[in-house]
C-alpha cells in the first residue's frame, strides 16, 4: 500500500514529486524517498519515518533535475529503515515499488549467484537487480524491463530510471493501481490521481500487464510483450476529492467496495504460513513477553469497541485468556482493576479518539503495556502505544467507517493467531487452517458485495419504518450492533442490536408487521438457538430479514426475505456480514435521499470529550 510519485518534463522534478508525496502519506509512513536524473547522472534521497523527514534531508542536501520517481513506504518485507526505503538501486537501474513479489526469494538467490549484492531486506530491491541483469544482453530499457517483468509473480507498480537512458522512465502495472497524468509534453505517473490531480485534469488509468514509456516528450503504452496499446485519456473533475471516488457516487460506497483490497492490504507481508502463525514485530513482544500477561483490556468508543467486542470472542475462545471490553468513555471516569499484567489494547480508527486516548493514559498511569490497533500511522495513539497494528486500510473519508471496522476485525484475527501460539492455545495446524481461511476472504468479501441488488429490493421494502431491531448471539451479536449502528448514523433509522436470548426479555413488546427484524444466522454453534429466536418474532408477526450462511436453505423458510453470506468459518464470518449489513445501511440511506458521507451531526474523529 506504498505511494509511488514520477515526474518527467521541463519542471524542477524534486517539487512536484514531493507535493504528490504529500497527497499520497496515508498511503506509508515508515519511510520515503525520491531519486531524480540530471545529466545522465541519478542521485537518491531516503529517510526512515514521515515524509517531513525526506523533506528536511532535501533541505540539507538538494536534487535537481527534470526526471524523478518518488515513494512512501508502508513496510511489508523488511523494517522502516533508510536501507529498506524506496527507491532502490541496483546497477544502473533505479525503482520505486508499490505490491509484494512473492517469488523475490527465488530471484534474488539466482542474481545473488550471479555477483549481485544487495543492501537490503526487501523484496522490491529485486527488480532493479533483475532489470539490470536483463540489460546485459540487450542495450534497451524497455525489453529489459520487459523480460525482468514476466518473471515476476505477485503485485506490483513500478516506476523506472537507468542513468544508461537518462531520456527514458519506466512505470508499469499488475495488481496494484497505477495512473498517468498528461499535461502537453509533461507527464506524471501515481499510484493514485489525488498526487497528480493538482498538475494536471487529463488522466490515464493503467491496467494489469501495461508498461508506459515516457521519452523524449512522448508516452507510448505497450503490453509486456511489447505490443502498441491506444489508451484514450479523459478529463477528470479538479477537485482532488471527487477524483478519489474513482467513478462511485460517493466515498461510502467506494470504501465498501474497497474492502477486499483493504483486507488484502492488513494481511500482507504478515502471513507466516509454514509456521501457523503471523509476523507482528510491530507489538514489540515476544512469545515470552506476551505470556507475561494475566489478562487482556480492549478499549475503544463507538464502532472500534463493536470490532473490540468481536476481538473478546476471538481471544477468548482461541487464546483461553481472560479479556474485559470497555467503553474508553466510562473506563477513563472509574479506577479500573490494572497492573503490569494487563495488557491494555486500545482501538482507534483515526488513532486521536479523545477519550480512547485518556483511557490509554489512565492505563499507562497503572503500569499497563499497551498496544493499539489504527488506521492512521504516527496518530497520537499509536504514539503514546508500547507497539501498534496498524490495520493499512488507507484514507477512509466517509463518515460511517466501513473498510476501517472489517480491517480492524481483521487485525484483531491476526492478533489472536499470534497470542495463541505465543501460549500454545493454538498448534501448528490449527494455525495453519486458520491461515488458510484468511486467504481465502477477500474473494469472499467480493461475493458478498454482489448481494447489493437483492438488499435494494430489501430497503425498498422497509423504506418507511422508523425502527429496526438486530439479533445475534456469540461473535455475531457484536456484528448486530455493528449493522444498527450503521443504520442509524446514515440513514436516521432508530435502530437497536440485542443478544437474540435477549429478546424475549423486553424487546420482543416492540415486534409488529412494520418493523424489520435483521437476524444474523451464520451456520455456527448457535445455528439451532437461533432459529428459535427467529421463530419467536415470526409468531407476533414480526417481519424477518434473515442473513444465514451459502447453502444453509432451512433458515430462511419463514423469513420475509433471505440474504445468503458465504462461509468464513465461525471467526471470521462476522467480516463478511459486516459487509452485508453496511450495503444495507447503504440502501436505506440513499433511497431516503440521506448524504451517505457526512452524516448530520457526526464527525469522523472524535477529538473532543
Amino acid at each position: 500500500m506504498c505511494g509511488i510519485v514520477g515526474y518527467m518534463g521541463n519542471q524542477d522534478a524534486t517539487p512536484v514529486i514531493m507535493n504528490g508525496l504529500r497527497m499520497l502519506e496515508y498511503r506509508g509512513y515508515d519511510s520515503a524517498g525520491i531519486c531524480t536524473m540530471d545529466s545522465g547522472e541519478v542521485e537518491i534521497r531516503r529517510s526512515s519515518g514521515k515524509l517531513v523527514n525526506l523533506e528536511r534531508l532535501l533541505k540539507e542536501q538538494p536534487l535537481y533535475g527534470n526526471i524523478g520517481i518518488g515513494h512512501t513506504r508502508w513496510a511489508t518485507h523488511g523494517k522502516p529503515t533508510v536501507a529498506n526505503a524506496h527507491p532502490h538501486k541496483g546497477g544502473s537501474v533505479v525503482v520505486v515499488h508499490n505490491g509484494i513479489i512473492e517469488n523475490y526469494l527465488l530471484l534474488k538467490d539466482e542474481l545473488s549467484n550471479k555477483g549481485h549484492k544487495f543492501l537490503s531486506e526487501t523484496d522490491s530491491e529485486i527488480i532493479s537487480h533483475l532489470i539490470d541483469e536483463k540489460l546485459k544482453s540487450t542495450t534497451s530499457l524497455e525489453e529489459a524491463v520487459q523480460q525482468a517483468l514476466k518473471e515476476l509473480q505477485g503485485a506490483y507498480a513500478l516506476c523506472i530510471l537507468c542513468h544508461k537512458d537518462n531520456k527514458t522512465m519506466i512505470a508499469a502495472k499488475s495488481g496494484s493501481p497505477m495512473v498517468v497524468g498528461i499535461k502537453g509534453n509533461e507527464f506524471f505517473v501515481a499510484s493514485d490521481m489525488p498526487a497528480i490531480i493538482s498538475n494536471t485534469r487529463e488522466m490515464v488509468i493503467m491496467e494489469d500487464g501495461e508498461m508506459a514509456v515516457f521519452r523524449n516528450g512522448e508516452v507510448k503504452f505497450c503490453t509486456l510483450d511489447g505490443e502498441d496499446i491506444n489508451k484514450t485519456s479523459r478529463i477528470v473533475d479538479w477537485s482532488p476529492l471527487k477524483a478519489e471516488k474513482n467513478g462511485y457516487p460517493n466515498f461510502m460506497l467506494k470504501e465498501i467496495n474497497e474492502q477486499p483490497q483493504a483486507i488484502r492490504n492488513v494481511v500482507a507481508g504478515r502471513l507466516r504460513e509454514d509456521k501457523g502463525d503471523v509476523f507482528l514485530e510491530e507489538l514489540g513482544l515476544n512469545n515470552s513477553g506476551l505470556n507475561a500477561f494475566e489478562r487482556l483490556c480492549l478499549v475503544a468508543c463507538g464502532t472500534s469497541w463493536h470490532a473490540a467486542m468481536a476481538g473478546k470472542y476471538l481471544i477468548e475462545e482461541h487464546c483461553r485468556i481472560p479479556v474485559d471490553v470497555e467503553i474508553a468513555s466510562e473506563f477513563r471516569y472509574r479506577n479500573p482493576l490494572i497492573s503490569e499484567k494487563t495488557l491494555l489494547i486500545a482501538i482507534s480508527q483515526s488513532g486521536e479518539t479523545a477519550d480512547t486516548l485518556a483511557a490509554l493514559r489512565e492505563a499507562r498511569s497503572k503500569n499497563a503495556h499497551i498496544v493499539s490497533i489504527c488506521n492512521v500511522v504516527d496518530s497520537s495513539i499509536p504514539r503514546e502505544s508500547d507497539g501498534v497494528i496498524y490495520t493499512r486500510a488507507g484514507l477512509e473519508i466517509g463518515v460511517a467507517s466501513t473498510k476501517a471496522f472489517t480491517t480492524q476485525l481483521v487485525a484483531l484475527y491476526l492478533l489472536t493467531i499470534r497470542l495463541g501460539r505465543a501460549n500454545g492455545a493454538i498448534d501448528l495446524k490449527k494455525g495453519q487452517e486458520m491461515l488458510a481461511a484468511l486467504n481465502k476472504l477477500p474473494a469472499q468479501v467480493e461475493k458478498t458485495l454482489e448481494l447489493d441488488s437483492q438488499i435494494e429490493e430489501i430497503a425498498c421494502e422497509y423504506l418507511t419504518s422508523w425502527d429496526a431491531i438486530y439479533l445475534g448471539r456469540g461473535i455475531s451479536y457484536a456484528i448486530a450492533l455493528e449493522g444498527a449502528l450503521k443504520l442509524k448514523e446514515i440513514s436516521y433509522i432508530h435502530a437497536d442490536g440485542y443478544p437474540a436470548g435477549e429478546m424475549k426479555h423486553g424487546p420482543i413488546a416492540l415486534i409488529d408487521r412494520e418493523m424489520p427484524v435483521f437476524i444474523l444466522a451464520p451456520n455456527d454453534r448457535h445455528i439451532v438457538k437461533v432459529r428459535s429466536n427467529m421463530e419467536e418474532v415470526i409468531t407476533r408477526g414480526g417481519k424477518v430479514v434473515a442473513l444465514c450462511s451459502e447453502g444453509d436453505n432451512e433458515t430462511g423458510k419463514r423469513a420475509e426475505f433471505t440474504l445468503q453470506i458465504p462461509w468464513a468459518g465461525e471467526a471470521l464470518s462476522p467480516v463478511l456480514f459486516t459487509v452485508a449489513l453496511q450495503l444495507i445501511a447503504y440502501n436505506f440511506a440513499i433511497l431516503k435521499g440521506k448524504d451517505v458521507d457526512q452524516p448530520r451531526n457526526l464527525a469522523k474523529s472524535v477529538t473532543v470529550e
